[in-house]
């Protein structure tokens, strides 16, 4: 019926365009032949002329506007398609029940019929109410007649299957898709072609929190190259609580989410309990809870209990209020007060606690204090065992028991848990800190020896460390997790010998060092440190090596200077105590040339090494394993000095002393050929260096995996070795792998992660994209003035390198000025 009316309309058109012609004839005929005296004055007919003229112009574009097809409309799913479409379903949310959000709602209904080239972003903490909000949309966007597509986040592989299907179901012919699957055609592409093709659609991606796993690899969601583009002809909506704009980009309308208004929590608690009181008294218990959505939760689970004791707003108030008689600022109707607003949740929790142990849960209670003595962070579940549980209550446990115990828990709201089947990652639970903080005080006001709990949680502390060690390079997740609850250890209170505590962190720092999270790693070196410096002494052996590992950590985190200062320490100790040669004082004497060799004083780093060298060849022979090493690390400093050759004739050596006696692919054997391969692209043999890097990545890659450490550093030396042979672009798309990788697994801030930023900015200055390489060039600029101070030598060059790539810019834009002049001069 539309398509037949356009037509009509445009047939109109066109007989609209045809009068005009009519008319301008005899004006026409008139001008060339008898024209009437008013043709004659000028200043009459040419305003005649141009009004018919525009008039003509304006139905001739109307027609052709009228006669074109209508915009492409969202095909419907056909029942084919239906089935696999169910786990695209949005969630039920009843719209009339979400209050407080209108406003956000406002902006995003906007985008949602205008999306104008940007996607949304609905950001916050967790627990906040990013899915309900989105849900909602998707009910009202059904409801205007838009298709709504759901995913919830799992991994990228799961998104690229979920996609697909939006994209089939939105008319994507299977041919495409076929030719994208065989390698024709890329994937993403194809999918977000066919989405700026349709209308009215919505597409939610919910729980998009690890932004740095979206991909496809290596794409960055910032890049829109990826999953996420905004350039659908619908609106594509992610939640996250990723809430920085950089991660999103320029065409990301962020829709930040606060806590509710007390007027609006009390509508919640209203909608939970309906029959539970006035709107005035609910929002009075509102505000009582300080507008906290976790204390909400838990209230409004409590009050629909029909086993509850307390079954209206006004008596669970009042339950709180004669449970809190001597509470200092409880008659505050707003709870501002940190403390008042700790106690009011505090009870509000009590009260969810009796129900579940009403419902056959007593270990939800001892559970949630147990769980209050780990730190403030993510507690891997593998912690939570029901021998854990029973050591600290004296309780009978089992596995079923603790389980539905922590479901409980979480049913209240009174724990979070990652979803791990989903993402694919460590399984976690969180308190939130508020839970904490209330629990470890109940804790101590209820046992009388709570040093009974503290200690259960040591031992399990001690054991997991064991665990971790035995998994190897699996446990790594882990012990990242780990890391923030094992200075626990060392609490004053001794709840473990000493040295079994200080073994733990230390086992646990060892792991840390070899999946290179150097910055977790330096936390508990440092605690080790200042225990044995108490407990101790400064020069006992045992915090003399303490302090060589808190110096070792602070050079693999670039903080070379800190480091040097460390190990000059421990060096004037040990030589003093243990005289010149023996193998701790050489080992000090290697670590300072290594700290020295990163605040490139190279000439003093070579001198240590060199006395290193002919100390170990003279008592442990030219070919014992400290004697090569001290070879290499030698003929690294010579690298740095710029003398190449003899840089190279000492690596080649070592590399086949090391191949001799341990093999070629032994780890030792890789590093020299990794030396090797470093000493001959400086003296410019470019290509047999990146014959050298090839041979140890594909080594590497296979014994140790893609993401390990030592892989990453062979791809960032093999891409550097084809940055010298001028293959430009395929050191950039190493550069851009590592990257991602290390972002991944060692965080934004690592020096390897800036180290390799650094090197995919410098590869995108040599394709000429100037403009990227000086934003990643300002980036790394900005962690390492924070992180290193303005002087620092890491600094300076980030400095040094953003102003190349910003004069860069500068000299192709007056270039392509000059251009732009000389061709308007040739058009005059």
């Amino acid at each position: 019926m539309r398509q037949r009316r356009r037509a009509g309309l445009g047939s109109l058109a066109a007989g609209a365009l045809a009068i005009v012609m009519v008319l301008l004839g005899p004006v026409t005929n008139y001008a060339s032949e008898f024209a009437p005296a008013w043709a004659r004055n000028p200043w009459v007919i040419w305003p005649v002329f141009a009004g018919m003229a525009l008039l003509s112009v304006g139905l001739g574009l109307f027609s052709r506007r009228l006669d074109e097809p209508p915009p492409a409309q969202l095909p419907r799913v056909g029942p084919l398609a239906s089935a696999s479409l169910d786990s695209l379903r949005p969630p039920h949310v009843p719209v009339d029940r979400v209050h407080g959000r209108e406003t956000e709602l406002g902006r995003l209904t906007g985008m949602l019929h205008r999306p104008g080239g940007r996607f949304a972003v609905v950001c916050a903490a967790g627990g906040i109410g990013k899915t309900t909000v989105a849900a909602t949309l998707c009910a009202q966007a059904e409801k205007a007649g838009h298709a709504v597509f759901w995913i919830r986040w799992r991994d990228p592989v799961a998104l690229a299957e979920h996609l697909t299907q939006v994209a089939l179901a939105c008319g994507l012919p299977l041919g495409v898709l076929e030719q994208a699957r065989a390698g024709h055609d890329n994937l993403p592409d194809v999918v977000w072609r066919q989405l700026s093709d349709v209308r009215k659609w919505l597409l939610v991606i919910d729980n998009a929190d690890d932004t740095s796993r979206i991909g496809p690899e290596p794409e960055k969601v910032s890049d829109y190259r990826g999953w996420v583009r905004p350039h659908g002809g619908g609106l594509l909506l992610l939640t996250s609580r990723d809430t920085a704009p950089a991660t999103w980009g320029p065409c990301a309308e962020l829709v930040h989410l606060a806590p509710l208004t007390a007027r609006a929590a009390g509508r919640v608690l209203r909608d939970a309990a309906p029959g539970a009181g006035m709107p005035e008294e609910a929002e009075a218990l509102a505000a009582r809870l300080g507008g906290l959505p976790l204390a909400l939760h838990a209230a409004g689970a409590y009050l629909i209990r029909p086993t509850s004791r307390y079954r209206t707003f006004t008596a669970y108030q009042q339950a709180l209020e004669e449970d809190l008689p001597s509470l200092l600022g409880a008659e505050d109707p707003n709870a501002a007060d940190p403390e008042v607003a700790r106690q009011v949740v505090r009870h509000t929790w009590e009260l969810s606690l009796d129900q579940l142990a009403g419902e056959e849960h007593p270990l939800a209670r001892p559970l949630l204090r147990l769980l209050a003595l780990y730190a403030d962070a993510p507690i891997p579940l593998s912690l939570i065992t029901p021998d854990l549980l029973a050591t600290a209550t004296g309780q009978t446990v089992t596995q079923v028991k603790l389980d539905a115990a922590l479901g409980g828990l979480h049913r209240y709201g009174l724990l979070g848990a990652s979803d791990a089947l989903e993402s694919g990652e460590v399984p976690t639970v969180a308190l939130h800190p508020l839970v904490r903080e209330i629990n470890a005080l109940a804790l101590t006001a209820e046992s009388p020896d709570v040093s009974t709990w503290r200690r259960a949680v040591a031992h399990r502390l001690v054991a997991a460390v064991a665990e971790i060690r035995q998994a190897g390079r699996s446990g790594w997740p882990t012990a990242r997790l780990l890391a923030p609850h094992l200075p626990f250890l060392l609490a004053p209170d001794g709840l473990l010998p000493f040295i079994d505590a200080r073994n733990a962190l230390n086992d646990l720092a060892y792991v840390l060092a070899g999946a290179g999270l150097h910055a977790e790693r330096l936390t508990l070196h440092q605690i080790v440190l200042d225990a044995e410096t108490r407990l101790l002494d400064p020069e006992h052996p045992d915090t003399l090596d303490s302090r060589t590992n808190l110096a070792n950590a602070l050079n693999d985190l670039g903080q070379h200077a800190q480091a040097a200062d460390l190990h000059r320490q421990t060096l004037d100790i040990r030589q003093r105590v243990l005289g010149p040669e023996h193998p701790d004082t050489l080992a000090s004497r290697t670590n300072l040339a290594l700290a020295l060799h990163g605040l490139g004083q190279h000439a003093q780093a070579a001198d240590l090494h060199r006395q290193t060298l002919d100390a170990r060849q003279r008592v442990l022979g030219p070919e014992h394993p400290d004697t090569l090493a001290s070879r290499t690390n030698f003929a690294c400093a010579l690298r740095g000095l710029g003398q190449y050759a003899r840089a190279a004739d000492l690596q080649r050596q070592t590399l086949d002393a090391r191949q001799r006696v341990l093999g070629p692919e032994h780890p030792h054997t890789l590093n020299s050929r990794t030396n090797l391969a470093l000493a001959l692209h400086g003296l410019g043999q470019h290509a047999r260096a990146a014959d050298l890097h090839r041979q140890t990545l594909d080594a590497r890659q296979r014994v140790l995996g893609p993401e390990h450490p030592h892989t990453l550093n062979s791809r960032t030396n093999l891409a550097l070795a084809l940055h010298g042979l001028g293959q430009h672009a395929q050191a950039a798309d190493l550069h851009r792998q590592t990257l991602d990788a290390r972002q991944r697994v060692l965080g934004p801030e690592n020096p390897h992660t800036l180290a390799s930023r650094t090197n995919l900015a410098n590869a995108l200055h040599d394709l000429g994209d100037y403009a990227q390489a000086a934003d990643l060039h300002r980036q790394t600029l900005d962690i390492r003035q924070r992180v290193l101070g303005p002087e620092h030598p890491h600094t300076l060059n980030s400095r040094t390198n953003l102003e190349a790539a910003l004069a860069a810019m500068r000299r192709g834009n007056g270039r392509r000025m000059r251009w732009l002049s000389v061709m308007r001069r040739r058009a005059r």
